[in-house]
């Protein structure tokens, strides 16, 4: 089948593809129009999964890579809502409201235009034009675009949909993760819900998605079906068993896996052989912790792990259903992860540590399982993003650059490795050509939109060509103060404290994507030339310049003193005045932390 889809493909028109036509090439018969699944992880590193040298087990995505083509060189925005955004749009975060998250967001930020911080309808989505153009839509899982009926995805293209609203929640039980929401909101069909008695996050997801799929299939249509993983958001957590299978896998400590991580890398291809590999001054020596030390935080990465080998599982189950419904053969899958590796750890922030342990097991042995609380912080987050630097949050390579896998697109190459510049952008154009739509040119139906700045993948995919962006193609980027700038092979690069300086580096991503090497002085023409292509991309798109003192810990905070801490108050919970008391003693911490560390440059 497969291959008879293949043969006939280039000869289909537009009329052809609109048509809905059931598989074949028979004479007349031009293949349906190509179901659509996109797949996005949660805070995955660059090196999580087998395809990309981890030693974590990902059998089934792995089998997508092998399908399609994996991508080395994609990028994202560094924190969840903007990558999604961007995702299903094809628009600058800026220009389609989520110039920033809400929990993150300085106040005098908030309500600007393009900082909205949830989904605004001046950029179509893909689920959208999908939609209109005779496509089933369906969401699954995380959304954090917007909760209120408005912004709910019944008003952004998707018939079906049962989302967790916000950055994250407990994978097990229905209740919020931590104090930035008074509870955690789930909507289906854009009402508000429940949970049901026996709940895991991914296994949960794909139930649904498969639900909504099997439905979809009856009246002939093509469908577009949405999976928002929670794995690996914090809290982490998986089954047992799961956790289980990496019992002392990790007893080694972050540095060692970071280089093995780094070695299978290359040979691999996904970044150059000797590319160098950048030391953070605030990663411990693994052998400097106790014993027991060692052994707690050698079982946070196991329950990362578990937690990542059991969404690939989930991934696996709906692949089988997908054969079982005879559409496999015509689906065309995307994964991504929606940033770099998350380096916070709430449980080395006084404030913050005292909420989870009035409300989570955080002892060694049982984490991952329900009441537990795991998170790896950032010496784990360095090793899971290895070879390259930093973590999600900052503009590094280790916050942009994640995993990105396509298959199933008819006519293109598969196993392959692709090189070249890509950017959470191309996506909707990418599918678009897929599914044989135009790409709107700033109009939609009458009404104008913001204009997709992406482009198709497609090319790449089928060996047309080597590169879709240009070499003197400037991509800007930008988030909570932290910048870059990509123009060929080279990246502008400026991340704030406690990751950045605040200065602009410059690096040779394609000899150096582990950002070693500054070349700003050696190559001040380029240098200069790129600062000024970062300040019209910043003009362009409306960035505005953080205020003066941001702190992201404190701006956290707030938010959480805001909307979860003050409405848990007004609840009468029994902890509810001491988190308002700690949320109040955890920014005066932050403030004076920061005016120690000015003093003490």
């Amino acid at each position: 089948m497969r291959a008879k889809g293949l043969a006939c493909w280039p000869r289909i028109g537009l009329a052809g593809l609109l048509a809905g036509l059931a598989p074949g090439c028979g004479a007349g018969e031009p293949p349906a129009r190509p179901d659509i699944v996109v797949l996005v992880a949660d805070d995955w590193g660059y090196t999580d999964l087998g395809a990309y040298g981890g030693e974590i087990a990902t059998p089934n995505l792995d089998a997508l890579a092998r399908r399609g083509v994996k991508f080395s060189n994609f990028h994202v925005a560094a924190t969840c809502s903007p990558t999604r955004a961007m995702l299903l749009t094809g628009v600058d975060h800026h220009r389609n409201g989520v110039g920033n998250m809400p929990e993150t967001m300085p106040p005098e930020h908030l309500g600007q235009p393009g900082y909205a911080g949830v989904l605004g309808d001046q950029a179509v989505t893909l689920a959208t034009m999908l939609r209109d153009s005779g496509y089933r839509t369906a969401i699954t899982g995380k959304w954090h675009l917007g909760k209120t009926p408005d912004t709910l995805p019944g008003r952004r293209g998707f018939e079906r949909s049962f989302i967790q609203a916000d950055s994250g929640a407990d994978n097990w039980e229905n209740r919020t993760y931590m104090p930035l929401y008074d509870k955690a909101y789930w909507f289906e069909q854009d009402r508000e819900v429940g949970l049901p008695d026996t709940f895991y996050s991914s296994t949960f997801f794909v139930d649904k998605a498969i639900e909504y799929i099997a439905s979809a299939g009856r009246d002939g249509k093509p469908f577009f079906a949405y999976i928002g993983f929670q794995a690996n958001h914090i809290p982490i957590q998986a089954p047992r068993a799961f956790v289980e299978r990496y019992r002392g896998r990790y007893d080694g400590g972050w540095t060692a896996l970071r280089q093995a991580r780094q070695a299978r890398a290359q040979a691999l291809g996904l970044v150059p052989a000797g590319a160098g590999l950048v030391n953070l001054p605030s990663t411990k020596d693994w052998d400097s912790l106790s014993a027991e030390e060692r052994r707690w935080q050698a079982h946070h990465m196991e329950a990362y792990a578990g937690m990542a080998e059991a969404m690939d599982a989930a991934v696996g189950r709906l692949v089988a259903s997908l054969k079982a419904m005879g559409r496999y053969e015509n689906t065309v899958f995307v994964f991504l992860s929606d940033n770099g590796s998350d380096p916070a750890n709430p449980l080395e922030i006084p404030v913050s540590k005292a909420w989870v342990r009035m409300n989570y097991v955080t002892d060694a042995d049982p984490l991952g399982g329900k009441g537990t609380f795991s998170a790896n912080g950032p010496h784990w987050a360095t090793a899971t993003n290895s070879p390259l630097s930093g973590y999600k949050y900052f503009a590094s390579e280790g916050g942009l650059r994640v995993p990105m896998i396509i298959a199933g697109v008819p006519g293109m190459v598969s196993n392959q490795t692709a090189k070249a510049l890509s950017h959470v952008n191309d996506i909707v154009p990418t599918l678009l050509e897929v599914a044989g739509i135009p790409a709107h040119d700033g109009r939609y139906r009458g009404r104008p939109v913001e204009t997709l700045v992406g482009h198709s993948l497609v090319p790449l995919l089928t060996g047309r060509a080597d590169r879709v962006h240009a070499a003197d193609e400037a991509i800007g980027y930008e988030l909570a103060g932290s910048a870059a700038l990509f123009k060929g092979d080279f990246k502008l690069v400026r991340n704030l404290a406690p990751l950045g300086d605040g200065q602009w580096h410059l690096f040779d991503l394609q000899a150096d994507p582990g950002e070693a090497h500054d070349l700003r002085e050696s190559q001040a023409d380029r240098f200069k030339t790129l600062q000024a292509d970062y300040a019209e991309y910043a003009r362009r798109n409306g960035v505005l310049p953080m205020p003066e003192g941001f702190d992201l810990q404190e701006t956290a905070l707030r938010y959480a003193l805001h909307h979860g801490l003050l409405p848990k108050l007004r609840q009468a919970a029994p902890w509810g005045l001491g988190g308002l008391l700690a949320a109040v003693l955890g920014i005066c911490w932050l403030r004076r932390r920061r005016t120690d560390s000015s003093a003490a440059a």
